[in-house]
Protein backbone atom coordinates (compact mmCIF):
# COMPACT_ATOMS: atom_id res chain seq x y z
CA UNK A 1 0.00 0.00 0.00
CA UNK A 2 0.90 4.03 -0.27
CA UNK A 3 2.70 5.11 2.32
CA UNK A 4 1.07 8.36 1.99
CA UNK A 5 -1.64 8.19 4.95
CA UNK A 6 -3.77 10.64 2.77
CA UNK A 7 -3.57 8.03 -0.07
CA UNK A 8 -4.32 5.12 1.77
CA UNK A 9 -7.58 6.78 3.25
CA UNK A 10 -8.68 8.03 -0.31
CA UNK A 11 -8.01 4.67 -0.98
CA UNK A 12 -10.14 3.50 1.58
CA UNK A 13 -13.21 5.20 0.58
CA UNK A 14 -12.98 4.67 -2.88
CA UNK A 15 -12.95 0.63 -2.21
CA UNK A 16 -15.40 1.03 0.32
CA UNK A 17 -18.09 2.25 -1.81
CA UNK A 18 -17.47 0.18 -4.67
CA UNK A 19 -17.86 -3.05 -2.39
CA UNK A 20 -21.21 -1.40 -1.22
CA UNK A 21 -22.62 -0.78 -4.85
CA UNK A 22 -21.40 -4.23 -5.72
CA UNK A 23 -23.49 -5.84 -3.54
CA UNK A 24 -26.56 -4.12 -3.91
CA UNK A 25 -25.88 -4.63 -8.14
CA UNK A 26 -26.03 -8.45 -7.06
CA UNK A 27 -28.68 -8.43 -4.43
CA UNK A 28 -31.15 -10.40 -6.59
CA UNK A 29 -28.85 -13.49 -7.31
CA UNK A 30 -27.18 -13.39 -3.64
CA UNK A 31 -31.03 -13.31 -2.05
CA UNK A 32 -31.99 -16.12 -4.70
CA UNK A 33 -28.50 -18.37 -3.30
CA UNK A 34 -29.77 -17.90 0.02
CA UNK A 35 -33.44 -18.53 -0.78
CA UNK A 36 -32.46 -21.57 -3.40
CA UNK A 37 -30.01 -23.44 -0.49
CA UNK A 38 -32.90 -23.09 2.32
CA UNK A 39 -35.02 -24.49 -0.69
CA UNK A 40 -32.93 -27.59 -0.48
CA UNK A 41 -31.64 -28.29 2.61
CA UNK A 42 -28.28 -31.16 2.80
CA UNK A 43 -26.39 -33.01 5.66
CA UNK A 44 -23.13 -33.25 6.47
CA UNK A 45 -21.15 -34.39 3.74
CA UNK A 46 -23.89 -34.60 1.32
CA UNK A 47 -24.41 -30.96 0.20
CA UNK A 48 -23.61 -31.78 -3.57
CA UNK A 49 -26.81 -29.22 -4.72
CA UNK A 50 -25.76 -26.89 -2.44
CA UNK A 51 -22.29 -26.63 -3.13
CA UNK A 52 -22.74 -26.40 -6.85
CA UNK A 53 -24.83 -23.83 -6.42
CA UNK A 54 -22.36 -21.58 -4.57
CA UNK A 55 -19.39 -22.64 -6.90
CA UNK A 56 -21.50 -21.81 -10.21
CA UNK A 57 -22.39 -18.08 -8.86
CA UNK A 58 -18.53 -17.37 -7.75
CA UNK A 59 -17.48 -19.32 -11.69
CA UNK A 60 -20.04 -17.19 -13.44
CA UNK A 61 -18.20 -13.94 -12.46
CA UNK A 62 -14.68 -14.97 -13.09
CA UNK A 63 -13.27 -16.59 -9.62
CA UNK A 64 -11.14 -20.07 -10.63
CA UNK A 65 -13.08 -22.84 -8.55
CA UNK A 66 -11.16 -26.15 -7.66
CA UNK A 67 -13.63 -28.63 -6.49
CA UNK A 68 -13.05 -30.84 -4.41
CA UNK A 69 -10.50 -30.23 -2.28
CA UNK A 70 -8.59 -32.00 0.51
CA UNK A 71 -10.45 -35.01 -0.40
CA UNK A 72 -13.73 -33.78 0.23
CA UNK A 73 -16.61 -34.21 -2.28
CA UNK A 74 -18.48 -31.40 -1.29
CA UNK A 75 -15.55 -28.55 -0.36
CA UNK A 76 -13.77 -25.96 -2.93
CA UNK A 77 -11.97 -22.99 -3.16
CA UNK A 78 -12.64 -20.26 -5.57
CA UNK A 79 -9.81 -17.63 -6.24
CA UNK A 80 -10.14 -13.94 -7.51
CA UNK A 81 -6.90 -11.61 -7.60
CA UNK A 82 -3.09 -11.89 -7.83
CA UNK A 83 -2.28 -9.88 -4.45
CA UNK A 84 0.11 -11.07 -1.79
CA UNK A 85 -2.45 -10.12 1.17
CA UNK A 86 -4.75 -13.60 0.64
CA UNK A 87 -8.34 -12.84 2.65
CA UNK A 88 -10.26 -16.09 2.95
CA UNK A 89 -13.90 -16.28 3.07
CA UNK A 90 -15.57 -19.13 4.66
CA UNK A 91 -18.89 -20.50 3.08
CA UNK A 92 -20.99 -22.93 4.91
CA UNK A 93 -23.79 -24.65 3.50
CA UNK A 94 -24.76 -27.78 5.23
CA UNK A 95 -28.36 -28.27 7.08
CA UNK A 96 -29.68 -30.09 10.34
CA UNK A 97 -31.62 -33.43 10.20
CA UNK A 98 -34.98 -32.52 9.97
CA UNK A 99 -35.08 -29.07 10.69
CA UNK A 100 -33.48 -27.97 7.66
CA UNK A 101 -31.21 -24.34 7.78
CA UNK A 102 -31.57 -23.66 11.80
CA UNK A 103 -28.95 -22.73 11.79
CA UNK A 104 -28.42 -20.32 8.41
CA UNK A 105 -26.15 -21.66 6.72
CA UNK A 106 -27.83 -20.54 3.69
CA UNK A 107 -27.43 -16.92 5.05
CA UNK A 108 -23.39 -17.92 5.64
CA UNK A 109 -22.69 -18.80 2.41
CA UNK A 110 -24.66 -16.03 0.08
CA UNK A 111 -23.40 -13.95 2.11
CA UNK A 112 -19.44 -14.90 2.07
CA UNK A 113 -20.30 -15.10 -1.91
CA UNK A 114 -21.46 -11.03 -1.78
CA UNK A 115 -18.36 -10.50 -0.15
CA UNK A 116 -16.51 -12.01 -2.25
CA UNK A 117 -18.16 -10.43 -5.40
CA UNK A 118 -17.86 -6.95 -4.06
CA UNK A 119 -13.74 -7.57 -2.89
CA UNK A 120 -13.12 -9.29 -6.11
CA UNK A 121 -13.49 -5.66 -8.11
CA UNK A 122 -11.01 -4.13 -6.10
CA UNK A 123 -8.43 -6.92 -5.24
CA UNK A 124 -5.79 -5.54 -7.88
CA UNK A 125 -6.36 -1.51 -6.59
CA UNK A 126 -6.03 -3.07 -2.84
CA UNK A 127 -3.08 -5.67 -3.51
CA UNK A 128 -5.32 -9.01 -2.43
CA UNK A 129 -6.71 -12.74 -3.67
CA UNK A 130 -9.92 -13.31 -2.13
CA UNK A 131 -10.58 -16.67 -1.88
CA UNK A 132 -13.76 -18.10 -0.93
CA UNK A 133 -13.36 -21.68 0.86
CA UNK A 134 -16.43 -23.98 0.85
CA UNK A 135 -16.23 -25.80 3.86
CA UNK A 136 -18.87 -29.20 4.14
CA UNK A 137 -20.08 -30.40 7.27
CA UNK A 138 -20.04 -27.80 10.50
CA UNK A 139 -23.12 -29.44 12.34
CA UNK A 140 -21.42 -32.90 12.28
CA UNK A 141 -18.05 -33.91 10.90
CA UNK A 142 -15.57 -30.94 11.06
CA UNK A 143 -15.45 -30.05 7.26
CA UNK A 144 -12.79 -27.23 8.40
CA UNK A 145 -10.66 -28.91 10.69
CA UNK A 146 -10.33 -31.75 8.15
CA UNK A 147 -9.43 -29.11 5.43
CA UNK A 148 -7.28 -27.56 7.86
CA UNK A 149 -5.13 -30.58 8.10
CA UNK A 150 -4.56 -31.33 4.30
CA UNK A 151 -3.40 -27.63 3.50
CA UNK A 152 -6.86 -25.74 2.40
CA UNK A 153 -6.28 -22.72 4.61
CA UNK A 154 -2.41 -22.28 4.01
CA UNK A 155 -1.59 -19.31 2.51
CA UNK A 156 -4.40 -17.11 3.97
CA UNK A 157 -3.56 -13.84 6.26
CA UNK A 158 -7.04 -14.29 7.80
CA UNK A 159 -10.47 -15.92 7.57
CA UNK A 160 -13.72 -14.91 8.15
CA UNK A 161 -17.17 -15.72 7.78
CA UNK A 162 -20.77 -14.23 9.15
CA UNK A 163 -23.12 -16.00 10.87
CA UNK A 164 -26.74 -15.24 11.81
CA UNK A 165 -28.31 -15.48 15.43
CA UNK A 166 -30.87 -13.35 17.53
CA UNK A 167 -28.20 -11.18 18.73
CA UNK A 168 -25.77 -9.11 16.82
CA UNK A 169 -22.25 -10.13 18.34
CA UNK A 170 -18.73 -8.94 16.62
CA UNK A 171 -16.64 -11.08 18.84
CA UNK A 172 -19.00 -14.03 20.60
CA UNK A 173 -17.67 -17.07 22.55
CA UNK A 174 -17.80 -20.59 21.56
CA UNK A 175 -17.39 -23.67 23.56
CA UNK A 176 -14.77 -26.33 22.15
CA UNK A 177 -16.80 -29.82 21.48
CA UNK A 178 -16.25 -33.35 21.18
CA UNK A 179 -18.79 -35.87 19.20
CA UNK A 180 -18.46 -39.46 21.30
CA UNK A 181 -20.62 -42.27 20.28
CA UNK A 182 -21.21 -45.39 23.00
CA UNK A 183 -21.99 -48.89 22.07
CA UNK A 184 -22.65 -51.85 23.87
CA UNK A 185 -23.10 -55.39 23.32
CA UNK A 186 -24.62 -58.21 25.74
CA UNK A 187 -26.43 -61.20 24.55
CA UNK A 188 -30.48 -61.30 23.56
CA UNK A 189 -32.59 -63.84 25.80
CA UNK A 190 -36.41 -63.99 26.05
CA UNK A 191 -37.15 -61.17 28.76
CA UNK A 192 -39.60 -63.79 30.69
CA UNK A 193 -38.71 -67.34 29.50
CA UNK A 194 -34.80 -67.04 29.94
CA UNK A 195 -34.16 -63.67 31.50
CA UNK A 196 -30.90 -65.27 33.48
CA UNK A 197 -29.39 -66.27 30.21
CA UNK A 198 -29.36 -62.32 28.95
CA UNK A 199 -26.81 -59.44 29.19
CA UNK A 200 -28.53 -56.83 28.92
CA UNK A 201 -27.06 -53.69 26.49
CA UNK A 202 -29.84 -51.35 27.56
CA UNK A 203 -28.96 -51.83 31.31
CA UNK A 204 -25.49 -50.75 30.33
CA UNK A 205 -26.61 -47.44 29.03
CA UNK A 206 -28.65 -46.68 31.97
CA UNK A 207 -26.23 -47.05 34.21
CA UNK A 208 -23.47 -44.78 32.04
CA UNK A 209 -26.57 -42.35 31.83
CA UNK A 210 -27.08 -42.50 35.49
CA UNK A 211 -23.16 -41.55 36.31
CA UNK A 212 -23.13 -39.01 33.64
CA UNK A 213 -26.05 -37.71 35.63
CA UNK A 214 -24.29 -37.99 39.04
CA UNK A 215 -21.32 -36.49 37.59
CA UNK A 216 -22.80 -33.18 36.64
CA UNK A 217 -23.09 -31.57 40.23
CA UNK A 218 -19.11 -32.12 39.50
CA UNK A 219 -18.35 -30.64 36.15
CA UNK A 220 -16.25 -27.74 35.91
CA UNK A 221 -17.78 -24.26 35.18
CA UNK A 222 -18.36 -23.93 31.33
CA UNK A 223 -18.61 -27.61 30.84
CA UNK A 224 -21.51 -29.33 29.72
CA UNK A 225 -22.52 -33.03 28.42
CA UNK A 226 -25.87 -33.87 26.36
CA UNK A 227 -26.60 -37.13 24.62
CA UNK A 228 -29.64 -38.91 23.02
CA UNK A 229 -30.16 -42.42 22.75
CA UNK A 230 -29.73 -43.86 19.18
CA UNK A 231 -30.62 -47.55 19.96
CA UNK A 232 -32.50 -48.90 22.65
CA UNK A 233 -33.64 -52.33 21.88
CA UNK A 234 -36.25 -53.47 19.56
CA UNK A 235 -38.26 -55.45 21.62
CA UNK A 236 -39.73 -55.39 24.95
CA UNK A 237 -39.72 -59.31 25.02
CA UNK A 238 -36.39 -59.25 24.03
CA UNK A 239 -32.95 -58.52 26.02
CA UNK A 240 -31.33 -55.95 24.23
CA UNK A 241 -28.03 -57.03 22.83
CA UNK A 242 -27.21 -53.78 21.46
CA UNK A 243 -27.43 -50.46 22.03
CA UNK A 244 -26.02 -47.11 21.31
CA UNK A 245 -26.08 -43.27 22.58
CA UNK A 246 -24.09 -39.81 20.99
CA UNK A 247 -23.19 -37.45 23.57
CA UNK A 248 -21.85 -34.11 22.84
CA UNK A 249 -18.82 -32.84 25.31
CA UNK A 250 -18.30 -29.23 25.71
CA UNK A 251 -16.20 -26.98 27.37
CA UNK A 252 -14.81 -23.70 27.66
CA UNK A 253 -11.69 -24.56 26.67
CA UNK A 254 -10.23 -27.21 24.56
CA UNK A 255 -7.40 -28.65 27.82
CA UNK A 256 -10.67 -28.42 30.10
CA UNK A 257 -12.85 -30.53 27.38
CA UNK A 258 -9.63 -33.47 27.31
CA UNK A 259 -10.19 -33.65 31.29
CA UNK A 260 -14.06 -33.94 30.65
CA UNK A 261 -13.76 -36.46 28.51
CA UNK A 262 -11.69 -38.49 30.60
CA UNK A 263 -14.10 -38.54 33.21
CA UNK A 264 -17.37 -39.19 30.22
CA UNK A 265 -15.44 -42.34 29.10
CA UNK A 266 -14.89 -43.17 33.13
CA UNK A 267 -19.12 -43.35 32.78
CA UNK A 268 -19.11 -45.24 29.90
CA UNK A 269 -16.98 -48.02 30.79
CA UNK A 270 -18.95 -48.30 34.33
CA UNK A 271 -21.96 -49.16 32.08
CA UNK A 272 -19.91 -51.71 30.81
CA UNK A 273 -18.33 -53.30 34.01
CA UNK A 274 -21.47 -53.32 35.80
CA UNK A 275 -23.54 -55.43 33.31
CA UNK A 276 -20.83 -57.26 31.32
CA UNK A 277 -21.38 -56.13 28.10
CA UNK A 278 -18.81 -54.96 26.31
CA UNK A 279 -19.02 -51.52 25.10
CA UNK A 280 -16.93 -49.67 22.46
CA UNK A 281 -16.40 -45.50 22.26
CA UNK A 282 -16.57 -43.87 18.82
CA UNK A 283 -15.19 -40.27 18.08
CA UNK A 284 -17.69 -39.39 15.47
CA UNK A 285 -16.59 -35.90 14.41
CA UNK A 286 -13.04 -34.23 14.57
CA UNK A 287 -12.83 -32.24 18.11
CA UNK A 288 -13.71 -28.47 17.66
CA UNK A 289 -11.75 -25.82 19.38
CA UNK A 290 -13.14 -22.45 21.23
CA UNK A 291 -12.92 -19.56 19.42
CA UNK A 292 -10.36 -16.73 19.01
CA UNK A 293 -11.48 -13.86 17.65
CA UNK A 294 -9.07 -11.99 16.26
CA UNK A 295 -9.35 -8.29 18.34
CA UNK A 296 -8.41 -5.95 15.67
CA UNK A 297 -10.80 -7.70 12.72
CA UNK A 298 -13.29 -7.89 15.16
CA UNK A 299 -12.93 -4.12 15.79
CA UNK A 300 -13.16 -3.23 11.63
CA UNK A 301 -16.64 -5.27 11.21
CA UNK A 302 -17.55 -3.59 14.40
CA UNK A 303 -16.97 -0.69 12.70
CA UNK A 304 -18.54 -1.64 9.29
CA UNK A 305 -21.62 -3.28 10.74
CA UNK A 306 -22.35 -0.03 13.06
CA UNK A 307 -21.87 2.28 9.79
CA UNK A 308 -24.62 -0.14 8.02
CA UNK A 309 -27.43 1.18 10.83
CA UNK A 310 -26.93 -2.52 13.01
CA UNK A 311 -26.99 -2.70 16.83
CA UNK A 312 -23.90 -4.74 18.12
CA UNK A 313 -23.69 -5.66 21.61
CA UNK A 314 -21.53 -3.83 24.44
CA UNK A 315 -17.93 -5.12 24.16
CA UNK A 316 -18.00 -6.22 27.68
CA UNK A 317 -21.20 -8.16 27.09
CA UNK A 318 -19.49 -10.15 24.16
CA UNK A 319 -17.57 -12.92 26.42
CA UNK A 320 -21.13 -13.97 28.12
CA UNK A 321 -22.83 -14.30 24.09
CA UNK A 322 -21.95 -18.28 23.76
CA UNK A 323 -22.90 -19.44 20.84
CA UNK A 324 -22.70 -23.43 20.74
CA UNK A 325 -19.55 -24.83 19.02
CA UNK A 326 -17.74 -24.56 15.39
CA UNK A 327 -15.09 -26.02 13.63
CA UNK A 328 -14.32 -22.44 12.74
CA UNK A 329 -12.68 -21.89 16.15
CA UNK A 330 -9.84 -24.72 14.93
CA UNK A 331 -9.53 -22.09 11.94
CA UNK A 332 -9.27 -19.27 14.66
CA UNK A 333 -6.52 -20.90 16.89
CA UNK A 334 -4.13 -21.00 13.52
CA UNK A 335 -5.10 -17.84 11.76
CA UNK A 336 -6.60 -14.34 12.79
CA UNK A 337 -9.99 -14.81 11.68
CA UNK A 338 -13.19 -13.38 13.24
CA UNK A 339 -17.00 -15.25 13.47
CA UNK A 340 -19.27 -12.62 13.95
CA UNK A 341 -23.06 -13.00 14.47
CA UNK A 342 -26.03 -10.95 12.26
CA UNK A 343 -29.46 -10.24 14.03
CA UNK A 344 -32.27 -11.36 12.47
CA UNK A 345 -35.98 -10.39 13.20
CA UNK A 346 -37.13 -14.32 14.72
CA UNK A 347 -38.87 -13.36 17.94
CA UNK A 348 -37.95 -15.57 20.66
CA UNK A 349 -36.79 -18.07 18.37
CA UNK A 350 -32.64 -19.22 18.40
CA UNK A 351 -30.50 -21.19 16.45
CA UNK A 352 -31.47 -25.06 16.17
CA UNK A 353 -35.26 -24.75 16.40
CA UNK A 354 -38.11 -25.00 12.99
CA UNK A 355 -38.69 -21.48 13.78
CA UNK A 356 -35.04 -20.15 13.35
CA UNK A 357 -35.60 -22.01 10.01
CA UNK A 358 -37.99 -20.26 9.00
CA UNK A 359 -36.89 -16.58 10.07
CA UNK A 360 -33.57 -17.42 7.48
CA UNK A 361 -35.68 -17.39 4.63
CA UNK A 362 -37.21 -13.91 5.42
CA UNK A 363 -36.75 -10.37 4.62
CA UNK A 364 -34.34 -9.91 7.64
CA UNK A 365 -32.45 -12.84 6.38
CA UNK A 366 -32.57 -11.30 3.18
CA UNK A 367 -31.08 -7.72 5.02
CA UNK A 368 -28.18 -10.19 6.62
CA UNK A 369 -27.04 -11.90 3.59
CA UNK A 370 -26.41 -8.17 2.31
CA UNK A 371 -25.19 -6.23 5.27
CA UNK A 372 -23.17 -9.66 6.64
CA UNK A 373 -21.13 -9.11 2.77
CA UNK A 374 -20.62 -5.61 2.70
CA UNK A 375 -19.47 -5.73 6.56
CA UNK A 376 -17.12 -8.65 5.55
CA UNK A 377 -16.01 -6.48 2.40
CA UNK A 378 -15.78 -3.62 4.52
CA UNK A 379 -13.09 -5.37 7.46
CA UNK A 380 -10.99 -6.77 4.36
CA UNK A 381 -10.75 -3.08 2.89
CA UNK A 382 -9.58 -2.25 6.55
CA UNK A 383 -7.33 -4.78 6.79
CA UNK A 384 -5.34 -4.50 3.38
CA UNK A 385 -5.42 -0.13 3.84
CA UNK A 386 -4.37 -0.01 7.65
CA UNK A 387 -0.35 -0.29 7.24
CA UNK A 388 -0.07 -1.72 10.55
CA UNK A 389 -2.73 -4.75 10.39
CA UNK A 390 -2.04 -5.78 6.93
CA UNK A 391 1.59 -5.84 8.13
CA UNK A 392 0.70 -8.40 10.99
CA UNK A 393 -1.30 -10.47 9.01
CA UNK A 394 1.08 -11.17 6.07
CA UNK A 395 3.83 -11.38 8.72
CA UNK A 396 1.86 -14.27 10.53
CA UNK A 397 0.67 -15.42 6.96
CA UNK A 398 4.44 -16.13 6.47
CA UNK A 399 5.82 -17.25 9.77
CA UNK A 400 2.86 -19.91 10.01
CA UNK A 401 5.24 -23.37 9.67
CA UNK A 402 4.43 -25.77 7.18
CA UNK A 403 2.07 -23.22 5.32
CA UNK A 404 3.06 -23.06 1.69
CA UNK A 405 -0.44 -20.95 0.09
CA UNK A 406 -1.06 -24.78 -2.19
CA UNK A 407 -3.94 -26.20 -1.15
CA UNK A 408 -4.75 -30.09 -1.80
CA UNK A 409 -7.15 -31.07 -4.73
CA UNK A 410 -9.49 -33.79 -5.47
CA UNK A 411 -6.86 -37.02 -5.22
CA UNK A 412 -5.05 -35.64 -1.82
CA UNK A 413 -6.49 -36.04 1.87
CA UNK A 414 -8.67 -39.20 3.45
CA UNK A 415 -11.99 -40.25 1.94
CA UNK A 416 -14.93 -37.95 2.92
CA UNK A 417 -16.84 -38.21 6.09
CA UNK A 418 -16.50 -37.99 9.90
CA UNK A 419 -13.46 -39.00 11.66
CA UNK A 420 -14.22 -42.29 13.51
CA UNK A 421 -11.85 -43.20 16.36
CA UNK A 422 -12.63 -46.61 18.68
CA UNK A 423 -12.07 -47.58 21.85
CA UNK A 424 -13.06 -50.93 23.41
CA UNK A 425 -13.62 -52.51 26.90
CA UNK A 426 -15.50 -54.63 29.10
CA UNK A 427 -16.28 -58.05 28.33
CA UNK A 428 -19.44 -60.19 28.13
CA UNK A 429 -19.55 -62.25 31.07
Amino acid sequence: MNQDPAADTALRSETRATCREIVRRHERALVELARGLHAEPETAFAEHRSAAKVRELLAAHGFEVTAPVAGLDTAFTADRGTGDLVIGICAEYDALPEIGHACGHNIIAAAAVGAALALAEVADALGITVRVIGTPAEELGGGKVLMLERGAFDGLAMAMMVHPGPDEVCAPRSLAINDLEVRYTGRAAHAAAAPELGVNAADALTVAQVAIGLLRQHLESGQMVHGIVTSGGAAPNVVPARTAAMYNLRAAESASLERLENRIRACFEAGATATGCTSEVVQISPVYAELSCDDELSEAYRAAITELGREPVPRAEQADRVIGSTDMGNVSQLLPAIHPMIALDCGDAVTHQAEFAAACASPSADRAVLDGAVAMAWTAVAAATDPGLRSRLANSAEDRPGRTGKHNSAGQGDAPGPVRRQHTSGGVA
